[in-house]
């Protein structure tokens, strides 16, 4: 491992912690040791454990007080029960209560291997879950939605097969709602370290100000606010791969401090003097120009060319349009099973709506707006009129993207309401369970317009 395990045996007797430490030592691990549960905890919050040792019958807090304390504050600190063999009703009773296994004195050398190799794997397992529970479900439908059999598809997919097997720096290249995420997820999926984790960072959604804390980590009281170590996300994407999707937000100095990452293999949290080994592959992305970039003073060459060792082009939906009526086919079927809506097509004259359109917003764009059509539909074929506001000359209503904050989902919610019922106010404010007042004030606070004004009954009041 790149990376030493951090144990610690707390234990108010002396023979114990030392003979236990003095097994876990020798197998390269960094060991502390505490003779009551209070000392323990200060402990913790100074330096991250990956197993903690602990005796049921210790002064102060016992072994079950100190387990209910650790699993409140550092919940992915696993926690071993010892216990004499008169005690193993009340290490059952550990288990219960969340401790991750018990070992009964005196200590079988084998044994407590076998144990050791266990926990350690239930760690690495504990400790990639934290991160990714959130991204699972997208990890296995995202693979899915590359969905093209266009020239340009097929050769993307095979440029994957071949990069995919190589330990070199990747640089996805293509606009905004493309799927360069899922082409990221397929190279790591193809890759040796497929067993490892896959770690996405947005550069552009993370503040300057805390960038480095979030990639590097901290230590206790490197800043305000730091109350306890944390881990950075290179060190959780150990042994599998970092991916900087929109690396062109990344600032200089940052740019400085990855670079040297790159080319030493060591980092360091912030506050701390330790290296650390740094062990990842590298997957970035972006939708800028980054020579542009480069030659406005934005954006380090150096760093360019560490990032950009293969560079794959993601083509934008407008360039393979072959593949739209695919797309939009997975979509219906997956919106249709995931909204329980009875729609299962889409009809030859709304297809060439589908075909036509440009499409800026790429796949994402169009996943949106399928999305929207499957959900309003009234029939189970989606016909022309669920995209006609996609034609040349009709207000094209933004779906870019989903909604991301409360009012976002207000407005959507509104226009939608609105839409479905042709901008009839009175209509409207019955489905919404509001008064005409109250959504004529809405409708004003966020701006919204009919895309056929002569259609609709809407008269603004005056402000």
């Amino acid at each position: 491992m790149s990376r030493k395990h951090r144990f610690m045996v707390v234990d108010d007797e002396l023979i114990v912690r030392e003979s236990l430490s003095a097994w876990l030592e020798q197998e390269g691990s960094v060991v502390s040791k505490a003779e009551s549960g209070e000392e323990a905890l200060k402990l913790m919050e100074q330096n991250f454990y990956d197993v903690l040792f602990v005796d049921i019958k210790m002064p102060g807090i016992g072994g079950f007080g100190l387990l209910q304390k650790v699993k409140e504050l550092f919940p992915t600190t696993l926690v071993v029960i010892i216990t004499a063999y008169g005690t193993v009703d009340h290490a059952v009773e550990a288990l219960r209560l969340g401790a991750n296994d018990f070992l009964v004195k005196p200590f079988d050398p084998e044994g407590l291997g076998l144990l050791v190799a266990k926990l350690l794997e239930h760690r690495r397992l504990v400790e990639e879950t934290q991160y990714l529970r959130t991204e699972v479900t997208r990890y296995r439908g995202g693979l899915d939605e590359i969905i093209g059999s266009s020239p340009a598809m097929v050769e993307l997919f095979e440029t994957i097969r071949e990069v995919a097997g190589s330990e070199s720096s990747i640089l996805i290249l293509g606009e905004t709602g493309t799927g360069k995420e899922l082409i990221a997820r397929a190279i790591h999926a193809n890759s040796k370290r497929m067993g490892g984790p896959f770690v996405p960072i947005n550069c552009g959604a993370i503040p300057e100000s805390l960038i480095e804390s979030e990639i590097f980590g901290y230590e206790k009281g490197s800043f305000t606010g730091a109350v306890r170590p944390k881990r950075g996300l290179i060190e959780v994407a150990e042994d599998g791969s970092l991916f900087l999707d929109e690396v062109g937000e990344i600032t200089p100095k940052m740019q400085v401090d990855l670079l040297r990452v790159l080319q030493d293999k060591r980092f360091y949290r912030v506050g701390s003097v330790e290296p650390l080994r740094a062990d990842f592959r590298l997957i970035s992305a972006t939708h800028q120009d980054l020579h542009k970039k480069i030659a406005d003073g934005s954006f380090r060459q150096d760093f360019f060319y560490r990032i950009n060792v293969i560079s794959l082009r993601v083509p934008p939906l407008r360039e393979r349009r072959e593949d739209i009526p695919i797309l939009a086919k997975h979509f219906v079927k997956r919106f249709a099973m995931e909204t329980n809506r009875n729609v299962d097509s889409i009809d030859e004259s709304a297809m060439k709506i589908l075909v036509d359109y440009p499409w800026p917003g790429n796949v994402r764009e169009l996943e949106n707006v399928v999305e929207r059509a499957v959900v309003t539909s009234r029939k189970r074929i989606i016909t022309a009129d669920a995209f006609a506001y996609l034609m040349p000359g009709v207000p094209c209503v933004p779906v870019t993207a989903a909604p991301r904050s409360l009012q976002d989902a207000e407005v959507a919610h509104i226009r939608s309401v609105l839409e479905e019922s042709d901008w009839n106010i009175s209509r409207a404010a019955k489905v919404l369970g509001v008064d005409r007042t109250t959504l004529h004030k809405k409708i004003r606070k966020h701006d919204l317009q009919p895309a056929n004004p002569k259609n609709s009954d809407m008269t603004v009041p005056a402000k």
